[in-house]
């Protein structure tokens, strides 16, 4: 039998890392002393925080003091217990209630060492530390009151395996995407205290529904301007602690800061290409009807039959409201239009509106990457050189379909004119001795399921085909998943390819069969929308016999004990347990975090170019 919820508020939570309150009162938030409070965190039940008067500054939402990584201590989710009910995306007062938000801070995962793809590797050291950057991908900053999102059809599903990939339709995390995005800023510009990052990288899907006013909020955050989280009538935006307005922190200005293109930023919810009906959905005081199928490529979003309701700006929980069967309205529901709800997507380009917003920005550099020639020729690659003495190369390439009529707007896709560009800026790099990462948004030949250990590789886990090549009618993409492994392994420069994409931390070794300095890493950040919401750092070193080790560590963004980011933390483990809803994932109590040193072989000729380069580790 489920404890009440009155039984559940009298139990004092206990410090330390061993457990977490999923429910606490306001008068028990009281009673509880500040040291007690600083190891407590919740789900989805303190809300409504911060000056409830308007002024004329908004406040900011600081961080916890104590920022870590993962090595030193990571997020932990607490099981929920067999005896507690199942519950549905729409029971948000049961979240916290029943434990599926629950959560602790629990001692550190050690960073592992994986030599798959190095076999000659003797286990020499660290010498010398070549680059330092960060990554965070699939922010989906979303405009949670649009009237253009598919609410209703994740909100009326139902706990289990079935609903599996739904939330991206709805879950709670939508309240506060753009106070997690400010968390992950303030928790980077505190590592960049400790250990200076060389730059930053986000690797698509910084919007969720391609709108302009969600690009606007993602690029405002990360300069550090004051956010208006909300749209339309503003409801709620006095009272309601996500809806406030609040000052963000800003990434420090001595750190350049690059973007790559995702799926979400061009496409109606990463999903459909934006059409007559879309695109006039998103600047409408009408709430969009459309058929209730969860499948998005089915078509669903031109048929009728369901208004998909809007998040209500008012409910500190956020609840849908004006949704449901078409029947039950007798006239349509509407909300107050916002014409900077417009998506950026046109029917001629996805991407050109989209690339210029990057350069109306006061970080550093103007248009993130993206220069006048990539919006003279509505081209979103581009390569750079973080370091002038250090011999690597990050090639951005957009990996994402183009145009009408594709099969899966979120499969990977690479055309002609793309694929020649990569085989230009690899051989370039080749020919240049530079050692070269491939940041795209969609990984291309990655582990299926969520790999954390070397030693799984050697059972040889399955991959995932990403890339939907052509003759599949509407493909537009050249290459497949293995006949772009074979163009890549002709580069033994390129050292690794970055990712988003799937909200997993999965590291995939691509080992070509002879050749170990041929094979190179694939490795996927998670979502910051998403548990798990981390972000990731990459340290580049040569060891001392000129190997590579590339250090990659999971980071939870620091969040305070009362705050949106916190509530969305709890929101985003409840959302994985009740959408995926198999056992496996009820007693999950793992982090999902992979830290890794990943050791490369290099040809003997990047050997001699690196041998001396970096700054020296301190022995």
């Amino acid at each position: 039998m489920a404890k009440t919820k009155a039984n559940r508020n009298e139990e004092i939570p206990t410090t330390g890392d061993t457990t977490v309150a999923s429910v606490l009162t306001r008068r028990n938030f009281m009673k509880y002393s500040v040291g007690t409070l600083a190891s407590i965190y919740m789900g989805t039940t303190i809300y409504g925080c911060g000056n409830s008067t308007t002024t004329s500054s908004p406040a900011p939402w600081p961080i916890s003091k104590d920022v870590y990584t993962t090595v030193q201590k990571q997020v932990l989710p607490v099981p929920v217990s067999s005896a507690e009910p199942q519950i549905n995306p729409r029971d948000l007062k049961l979240y916290g209630e029943f434990g599926y938000s629950a959560w602790r801070i629990g001692p550190g995962l050690p960073c592992t060492k994986w030599e798959s793809i190095a076999p000659d590797y003797a286990g020499a050291p660290n010498a010398a530390l070549l680059l330092s950057f960060f990554a965070m991908t699939d922010i989906h900053i979303a405009d949670k009151e649009s009237p253009a999102q598919p609410l209703y059809v994740g909100w009326m599903q139902s706990y289990g395996p079935a609903s599996y990939g739904l939330s991206s339709a709805f879950s709670p995390v939508l309240l506060a995407s753009t106070h997690v995005l400010d968390a992950a800023i303030q928790t980077i510009n505190a590592l960049h205290k400790k250990t200076p990052f060389d730059f930053g990288i986000s690797l698509g899907d910084a919007t969720n529904n391609t709108q302009y006013n969600e690009l606007r909020w993602y690029i405002d955050v990360i300069d550090g301007k004051i956010i208006t989280p909300s749209s339309g009538s503003h409801i709620g935006a006095d009272t309601i602690d996500y809806q406030k307005p609040f000052q963000a922190a800003g990434l420090d200005k001595s750190i350049p800061w690059y973007q790559v293109i995702g799926n979400h930023d061009q496409f109606w919810m990463g999903s459909s290409c934006e059409d007559e009906k879309t695109l006039a959905a998103h600047v409408s005081n009408q709430v969009l009807n459309m058929d209730n199928s969860p499948d998005p490529s089915s078509g669903a979003v031109d048929r009728t039959g369901y208004y998909m309701g809007v998040i209500d700006g008012a409910d500190p929980l956020g609840a849908v409201i004006l949704s449901g069967p078409q029947e039950n309205f007798a006239t349509p529901p509407t909300v107050v239009a916002d014409p900077d709800r417009r998506s950026l997507a046109t029917r001629r380009s996805t991407t050109l509106n989209w690339m210029k917003e990057f350069f109306s920005t006061s970080s550093n550099p103007v248009g993130h990457g993206f220069t006048q020639a990539n919006l003279d020729n509505d081209f979103a690659c581009y390569s750079f050189m973080p370091k002038s003495a250090i011999p690597v190369k990050i090639i951005v390439l957009d990996d994402t379909c183009k145009g009408p009529g594709q099969p899966n707007y979120a499969a990977g896709c690479i055309d002609q004119a793309r694929l020649d560009w990569l085989k230009n800026e690899l051989q370039g790099g080749q020919d240049n001795n530079q050692l070269m990462i491939i940041a795209a948004h969609i990984p291309f030949r990655p582990y299926k399921n969520l790999v954390i250990d070397p030693v799984q590789v050697a059972s040889s886990p399955p991959f995932m085909s990403l890339f939907i090549p052509k003759p599949y009618p509407g493909a537009t993409s050249v290459v497949s998943d293995t006949s772009l492994l074979a163009i890549l392994q002709n580069y033994p420069n390129l050292i690794m390819w970055i990712s988003g994409h799937r909200h997993m931390n999965t590291i995939t070794p691509q080992i070509h069969p002879t050749d170990p300095t041929r094979s190179f890493w694939e490795v996927e950040t998670a979502s910051l929308r998403d548990f798990p919401q981390q972000f990731r750092t990459f340290r580049i070193y040569r060891n001392s016999d000129n190997t590579i080790s590339i250090i990659v560590t999971n980071v939870d963004p620091a969040v305070a004990p009362v705050s949106p980011a916190t509530t969305s933390r709890g929101n985003a483990i409840a959302a994985a347990r009740i959408f995926g809803a198999t056992p496996s994932i009820i007693a999950d109590a793992t982090s999902r975090a992979v830290n890794a040193e990943l050791v490369i072989q290099l040809t003997p000729e990047m050997q001699t170019v690196i041998a001396g380069a970096g700054t020296p580790v301190n022995p």
